[in-house]
């Protein structure tokens, strides 16, 4: 009894390659599989008749009825036109007056090219010459003999007039002082010198009231050298230049004094 059973378990699963019997991880394994394949069958097969018996029809959209729409208004809506601030102030086109302001008539402008028939004036031939004849007789002429070989008219040269040479020393403002005369005339001095001296040039500043705020002395005009000079001379043009006072004037006024100084030969003594 005991050992029936033991072989009967044995008879139902078979022996395995090692000689082992593993009847219940087996049959396991091959539960699994099996229920795979079904599902998987199961699943194929609803979708070949999803795809046989489905109806292949384009999708059509609904039709929308009663939905609402939006347009825009013209300018001739009248709901528009009662808006309008100015509907009874300026002019419309829709209020009594656009009958006869509004409406332009066509006028078509005058053409100016045009052209007419020449029309001559009436020539009178009795009245030829007779406005050249009566100023003739209201306007005297001076009556002048026909002289075909006149006269050769002689000319003599006008030579400049010769100034003497100055017999003292002589004092010369030019520039924007010379206007400001000096109150009193001043008298220089003659120099005893055996050669010419050159004038002496000072420029000057003279203030408002006519004093003499700065005084430089300036070299000779040309036609004079450094040897026609003499230091004497120069320096009492700068203490002279100094001392003047001119006129007074609303602003400042720079110039030159010039000396021409004159020289009488050396007294040897």
């Amino acid at each position: 009894m005991s050992g029936t059973p033991a072989n009967s378990r044995l008879a139902e699963y078979p022996p395995t390659r090692a000689g082992r019997t593993d009847g219940p991880e087996l049959n396991e394994r091959w539960s699994r599989t099996r229920w795979l394949k079904f599902f998987i069958l199961i699943f194929t097969l609803q979708v070949a008749l999803l795809f046989i018996l489905g109806e292949k029809k384009p999708i059509v959209p609904h039709v929308v009825t009663n939905a609402p729409t939006m347009r825009l208004a013209g300018n001739t809506s009248e709901l528009i036109a009662l808006n309008d601030p100015t509907l009874f102030v300026l002019p419309h086109q829709r209020d009594f007056a656009a009958a006869g302001c509004l409406t332009v008539p066509d006028i078509k402008p005058p053409s100016f090219r045009w052209t007419e028939p020449p029309r001559w004036l009436p020539l009178s031939a009795d009245g030829l010459g007779t406005a050249f004849g009566e100023f003739m007789q209201n306007h005297l002429f001076p009556i002048r003999p026909l002289n075909f070989k006149p006269e050769p008219e002689l000319s003599a040269p006008v030579l400049p007039p010769v100034s003497e040479p100055a017999q003292n020393s002589t004092l010369q403002i030019v520039g924007e002082l010379a206007p400001r005369q000096l109150p009193s005339p001043i008298s220089l001095t003659n120099w005893p010198y055996g050669d010419v001296i050159a004038p002496s040039v000072v420029q000057v500043m003279v203030n408002t009231t006519g004093k003499v705020v700065s005084a430089v002395l300036l070299p000779p005009d040309d036609g004079f050298t450094a040897a026609d000079q003499y230091d004497a001379a120069d320096q009492r043009a700068l203490e002279l230049a100094r001392g003047l006072r001119f006129a007074p004037a609303a602003q400042l006024t720079v110039g030159r004094i010039i000396f021409n100084w004159h020289t009488v030969p050396p007294t040897n003594e």
